[in-house]
């Protein structure tokens, strides 16, 4: 591109402008357009200048320097009047589009008078009329400005009047047009409305520049509002990468914003005011600043109303700014903004729209989205429940006997709210007020909450039980210290501190001096310690069947089940002790490598303590469960017990075990095809995992599991946004190199389907770095070919070679004779889009390709498959060189110079059709195509009769053929060409 000071011809300024209009939209391009403009006027060509300055007024439209389109635009018209013909017909065109973006542009500046909007509108109405347009896009034109001063009526006899008109040459394109017409219906509360007329865009039916970008936006509150939240998180993923990139469109930007802060994410919205600071201080399109600055009053209000007053939040350059602060700084913007406006239209209609954005509750409280937030402020406190008022006298005091009776109910439902309601009691009342009794249960529950702390007060609330006269429950106390020794790494002192308890249980039960809660209290302990010495005998050195601590535990849990089980359905507590003995023996059958009779016991243990009315003790064993069902195959039952963990432990796992849950679930989902479901669990567990603090860890894991189930789905922007964020948090520490490189590859393969093609090579390149320390290199060969793809696909000429050839060195060191001959080819196929002796190169390319065909079939017919695999090949690389060889005709080439590449490539593409016809049935399609290649060149040699002959053939070969099959009709459309046309020729 020619700078500054260098001179250009029209040709040479076309292609500047050109690139610059291709370059993101911001200032730069704008003053790049500016300069532009200059050496246009050098060119003493009236239409250089026009064309310079209808490229500047695009750049400014595009841009946060709307407001300076004006000044260009008057002067095209003031050339247009003076002398119409110095315009051609692309510039004459170009000059009555822009009459709309002006005309609805000054709408959105505070300061342009209303008479003048109304008269430039009524001079766009004069112009079309008077050049032969219809009417359909002054009335577009007249909607956009009746709605945005809120002449509600005109807008809507506008809208009638617009969609009533013809289409012409001067319309929007068909995809602004659906996002205008949608966002009425929507602002008139017809959602559902307004999404089926964005439906064409939303598929993609309908695209442009900066379409379905803007509806993606758009759509995201009507969505919310009709509860479709899977769709709203979908429509935010994919826009906001849309949008991300395009300065002019901070009031889809604001709108993403938005999504966030009305879904609980407003973690995810402070990210995204940081990434645009800019957009609080860009004056050139008041409207979409007031839009931005509403939307950022609404957040920082919510963080206030959330105590988070106090937090500092990105803001406008220049100062820190706290969410309180900020608040209040962009609601006063915001609202004078609207003032001036409203001033303007000589209504309160845009600073009402700006107070009811402002004050909008949340929609939903909480929903998922998949990606890694970091937060910028400390994580919202959401409002807590209200107590129950069941809890609290008429004064408002707390009861303490109807404490005390709710504590005593958890506890005998064995709830895991029981510790807490036993707080609640603790906290209430004085040591005077309870009983020995009272004091003994609430020394137990304190001790249940502090797990391996609470050794001390175990030993206390068994002393209490011992002076309340229950001698039994106090030696129950005395085990579960006992067992809380273990967990913290004692187990010897732990077996050695039950014995006695155990001993003189059994004696004192055999008297009939404690009932069988107690005594299978008390071996539930012992047997729970012994089973802690299994596991880490298991830690340490692998203890396997028959291993003395394997045997202790199983004796001692078939004494508690012998014990428990006659009387597990007279008493709750009694079956649990019953369920978790079965459940015991599962564990301790999984241990010895018997996987089916752990499963069966595990099984049999979660099914008692849900039918005990205990379905949140079933939890661990069923998520052990869903492993041993996993290991054996058998996902069904891995998919019950997953499900049945997730619905018994739903009001009690901690954040961790929900994430857990959710990834096995979305891991036995996606192994068997069920890509939709498991990308909902694998959602769910990065949301818990951020919840407990796992995110670089679980959550990483779960993001990137996310990613592959939205791409495997076809959701590219989703999937890419996903990965995107998993990425930075993946390491090969923690999730292994194998994860990274899945990520890189899974990237490739998104961006490519979004048509980024320098970013997909960039992560195939990076996961084939990983991959080439890798003892196995089929990976390392496949990435490499993969961004060699990809870099031809970005215009990246050199740098597609280079990875071709790194991949075919890969591909035939690893003996891979297919890879080898498809770089190669692909290597050709680049070096003729090189100037020079491309064709010369790639025909080396080419030869070497058939050459290894040719060297690689097996001499004998012993191994079918494979040779028929390399004729396939051999035909197939013939069919491209033909094909490379005619396209590769110089312009200035001669007719002999012609006749002679086009029967070298017939040559090969005759050699093609052989070796495809060799294949039978299975070349088929393969076979026709060349045929038809063959007679297409045969007709440019003059030969109609062999290519009538060839196109006889191919209506031959299809004269059964499925008439709804594409290839089928395709090929019979072709070959009646190629008729018709030797026919003519002839």
């Amino acid at each position: 591109m020619s700078r500054t000071g260098e001179n250009m011809d029209f040709d040479a300024l076309r292609r500047a402008m050109q690139e610059n209009y291709e370059q993101p939209e911001g200032p730069a391009r704008n003053a790049r357009a500016e300069v532009l403009l200059a050496e246009a006027e050098k060119l003493n060509i009236p239409l250089a200048v026009i064309e310079a300055l209808g490229h500047q007024l695009k750049v400014y439209n595009y841009s946060s320097e709307k407001d300076r389109m004006f000044v260009p635009f008057a002067r095209l018209l003031r050339m247009w009047d003076e002398r119409p013909e110095d315009f051609d017909e692309y510039e004459t065109h170009s000059l009555h589009w822009v009459f709309k973006w002006v005309s609805s542009g000054m709408v959105g500046q505070p300061h342009v008078p209303l008479a003048s909007i109304e008269k430039w509108l009524g001079e766009m109405e004069h112009r079309y009329r008077l050049a032969g347009h219809s009417e359909r896009a002054v009335r577009s034109t007249e909607f956009t400005v009746a709605r945005s001063i809120g002449d509600l009526a005109r807008a809507e006899r506008a809208y009638t009047a617009w969609l009533a008109a013809d289409r012409d040459s001067m319309a929007d394109c068909h995809a602004c047009e659906l996002h205008d017409q949608g966002w009425w219906r929507a602002e008139q509360g017809s959602d559902a409305e307004a999404l089926e007329l964005w439906r064409p865009v939303l598929e993609g039916e309908y695209t442009c520049a900066h379409e379905p970008h803007a509806v993606l936006a758009s759509s995201l509150v009507p969505l919310l509002r009709l509860g479709r939240l899977d769709e709203a998180r979908a429509h935010h993923l994919r826009g906001f990468r849309l949008v991300r990139p395009m300065e002019s469109m901070r009031g889809a930007y604001a709108d993403h914003v938005e999504f966030c802060v009305l879904t609980g994410n407003e973690a995810r919205a402070l990210e995204l005011l940081a990434e645009r600071p800019a957009y609080f201080t860009d004056a050139g399109e008041p409207r979409s600043r007031m839009d931005f600055l509403a939307v950022v009053a609404l957040l920082t209000d919510r963080l206030t109303s959330l105590g988070l007053g106090a937090q500092t939040v990105p803001g406008p350059a220049g100062r820190t700014w706290t969410a309180a602060e900020l608040a209040a700084h962009a609601r006063v913007e915001a609202l004078s903004l609207a003032g001036r406006f409203d001033e303007r239209n000589g209504t309160a209609y845009v600073s009402g729209r700006v107070r009811e954005r402002m004050d909008q509750p949340p929609l939903v409280e909480r929903l998922p989205l998949g990606i890694r937030t970091t937060p910028t402020v400390a994580a919202p406190v959401r409002p807590a429940q209200a107590p129950s008022a069941d809890a609290d006298s008429g004064a408002g005091e707390p009861d303490l006997a109807a404490l005390l009776a709710e504590a005593r109910r958890l506890s005998a439902a064995l709830h895991p709210d029981s510790v807490a309601a036993w707080a609640a009691v603790a906290e209430a009342a004085d040591d005077e007020d309870l009983t020995p009794r009272d004091r003994a249960e609430l020394t137990d529950h304190e001790a249940m909450g502090l797990g391996p702390e609470g050794v001390e007060l175990f030993a206390r609330a068994a002393e209490l039980y011992e002076a309340a006269g229950d001698p039994g429950e106090a030696l129950a106390a005395r085990a579960r210290g006992a067992y809380v020794l273990a967990l913290s790494g004692r187990t010897r002192e732990a077996l050695a501190a039950v014995s006695e308890p155990y001993e003189r249980v059994l004696a004192l039960f055999a008297e009939g001096g404690t009932g069988v809660q107690q005594a299978a209290s008390v071996l539930v302990g012992r047997a729970r310690i012994l089973l802690q010495r299994v596991h880490e005998a298991a830690e340490t050195n692998g203890a396997g069947d028959g291993s003395a601590a394997l045997a202790a535990a199983e004796t001692a849990a078939r004494e508690l089940l012998a014990l428990a089980e006659p009387e597990a359905g007279n008493d709750v507590l009694v079956a649990s002790r019953a369920a978790e003995a079965q459940a015991m023996l599962g564990e301790l059958a999984a241990h010895a490598g018997d996987a089916e009779r752990a499963a069966e016991l595990l099984t049999r243990g979660s099914e008692a303590f849900v039918a005990a009315g205990l379905p949140w003790f079933a939890v661990e064993y069923e998520a052990r469960l869903t492993g041993i069902a996993r290991h054996l195959g058998d996902a069904e039952a891995a998919e019950r017990a997953a499900r049945g963990a997730l619905e018994h432990g739903a009001d009690f796992m901690e954040p961790t075990g929900h994430a857990q849950l959710h990834l096995q679930l979305a891991e036995i989902l996606g192994a068997t095809g069920r890509f939709g479901p498991a990308a909902d669990h694998a959602l769910e567990a990065s949301h818990w995992a951020d919840e407990g603090g796992e995110g670089a860890t679980l959550g990483a894991w779960a993001r990137h599991q996310l990613g592959g189930f939205l791409l495997r789905q076809g959701h590219w922007a989703e999937a890419a946004e996903v990965l995107e964020s998993a990425l930075p948090e993946l390491s090969a520490q923690t999730h292994g190199d194998g994860a990274i490189v899945q990520t890189h590859w899974w990237l490739g393969d998104c961006l490519t389907e979004l048509g980024e093609h320098r970013e997909a090579a960039e992560h195939w390149l990076q996961a084939a770095e990983i991959a080439r320390h890798w003892p196995e290199q089929h990976d390392h060969a496949m990435l490499a070919h993969l961004a060699a793809e990809a870099l031809g696909h970005a215009e990246l000429l050199p740098e597609a070679e280079q990875a071709y050839a790194r991949a075919g060195d890969l591909w035939r060191s690893l003996g891979n004779v297919h890879g080898l001959i498809r770089s190669l080819r692909a290597r050709a196929w680049l070096a003729v889009r090189e100037e020079g002796s491309g064709l010369d190169t790639a025909r080396e390319l080419m030869g070497e390709a058939v050459r290894v065909c040719e060297d690689e079939a097996p001499d004998d017919d012993k191994d079918y498959e494979a040779r028929a695999q390399l004729v396939a090949e051999l035909a197939q690389t013939h069919r491209q060189f033909g094909d490379l060889v005619a396209r590769s005709t110089p312009d200035d080439a001669d007719d002999e110079a012609i006749q002679a590449l086009f029967e070298e490539a017939l040559a090969h593409v005759t050699l093609a059709v052989a070796g495809f016809l060799s294949l039978g049935e299975d070349a088929l399609h393969s076979r026709t195509g060349a045929q038809l290649a063959a007679g297409w060149l045969e007709a440019d040699l003059e030969h109609p009769g062999w290519a009538a002959a060839r196109a006889r053939e191919v209506l031959a070969a299809y004269a059964e053929g499925d008439g709804a099959d594409e290839t089928v009709v395709a090929r019979r459309a072709e070959a009646e060409r190629l008729l018709r046309a030797t026919e003519s020729s002839a």
